[in-house]
């Protein structure tokens, strides 16, 4: 039997990782605008304690994935955690027979076209959408760079969903000891999906104030489930107090900007779409003010990846790029809120 869905397309923005890039693909399978879906939702929302040393990790979303990254969109996915390799290799065999490409979670040590191959392990997630069983091959998507998609063996593609993700050596940072535990997405696309239109955009940018500027809710303080732009500020300042004392911090805010930035990259290529598609030049300007946060937390993760042994001496730098990352937001988030105002779109406390 042969399976070889289509057409599945490349999708990749240059700020997401392979969360992103695996929905982007998957989305565009099903007809839907990934920058439109992906982009919309804008925000912060981490429960203390909940990451995971996984490269597709989304705060908050660890139940539904892709309903985290589309919130204004009807687009959902379930975990499916099968027994052993046998369940989990006839369950994707299935759903691709049926027409539906999976995403599948896999270590990257085992993927002959990862520049990982038999170095470094990692917990990584591709879109398979097909298999041939004369040749004992699978079809992968995979736009991460180096960006593979054709046949792999189905044995290479058995071992990496089967993979321990063992620490082997110090080049296996972040997303190791971790089993794969041969997991993949079902991913659900509703018929009813939103208009790509002006008062879409206002909507979906009234949500995300809203949301960014409230007040830390009485609940999440005594849970620690920390939300918007307050959130933020005590997650990080938290975080920095918290890293000369405790290494493992490092890696917790390191995994946990991985999506942000992908969201904030995201967005700023909706509102860019948005202003082109509707000639509004101030969502282009907004876009580029969006650019420069993304490019705050993309130097925030460099300077937590590389703070090294003196972790102390990192903190005063640490905090000055908080301080300029969070100025950024209030930046922009004014900027959105008077946009609005000046469309004469009631905010509702945002």
């Amino acid at each position: 039997m042969r399976v070889e869905l289509g057409p599945v397309g490349y999708w990749r923005h240059e700020l997401s990782h392979c969360l992103h890039t695996t929905a982007g693909v998957l989305l565009g399978f099903h007809g839907l605008d990934p920058v439109q879906a992906l982009g919309a939702g804008w925000g912060f929302d981490y429960p203390a304690g909940d990451i995971r040393r996984e490269e597709y990790y989304f705060p908050g979303a660890a139940q539904d994935l892709f309903g985290g990254l589309a919130p204004f969109h009807d687009v959902h996915s379930r975990w499916h955690e099968p027994a052993d390799a046998r369940e989990g290799r006839e369950q994707v065999r299935a759903a691709l027979a049926a027409g539906t490409p999976v995403a599948v979670a896999a270590d990257n040590f085992h993927l002959p076209f990862r520049p990982a191959y038999r170095d470094v392990h990692t917990n990584h997630l591709m879109v398979l959408y097909g298999f041939d069983d004369t040749t004992g091959d699978v079809f992968v998507a995979d736009p991460v760079p180096p960006a593979f998609q054709g046949t792999i063996p189905l044995a290479a593609l058995d071992a990496a969903r089967d993979s321990g993700n063992p620490v082997h050596h110090d080049r296996d940072l972040f997303f190791t000891a971790n089993p794969i535990g041969n997991r993949w997405l079902e991913v659900r696309i509703g018929q009813d999906q939103p208009a790509f239109d002006p008062e879409f955009v206002d909507r979906v940018t009234a949500a995300n104030l809203r949301a960014l500027r409230a007040e830390p809710a009485a609940a999440d303080a005594a849970t620690g489930h920390l939300r918007g732009l307050a959130g933020l500020r005590t997650f990080l300042t938290e975080a920095f107090d918290r890293l000369p004392e405790d290494p493992a911090v490092g890696d917790e805010v390191f995994v946990v900007i991985g999506p942000v930035l992908a969201v904030t990259g995201l967005h700023a290529e909706f509102l860019r779409e948005a202003g082109r598609r509707f000639g509004e030049l101030r969502l282009a300007e907004l876009a580029r003010e969006v650019d420069r946060v993304a490019h705050h937390w993309s130097a925030l993760r460099i300077a937590v990846a590389t703070a090294g042994p003196d972790r102390a001496r990192a903190v005063p730098g640490l905090l000055r790029r908080t301080a300029a990352l969070l100025d950024a937001y209030d930046r922009v988030l004014d900027g959105l809120r008077s946009r609005l105002e000046a469309r004469g779109q009631a905010l509702q406390g945002a």
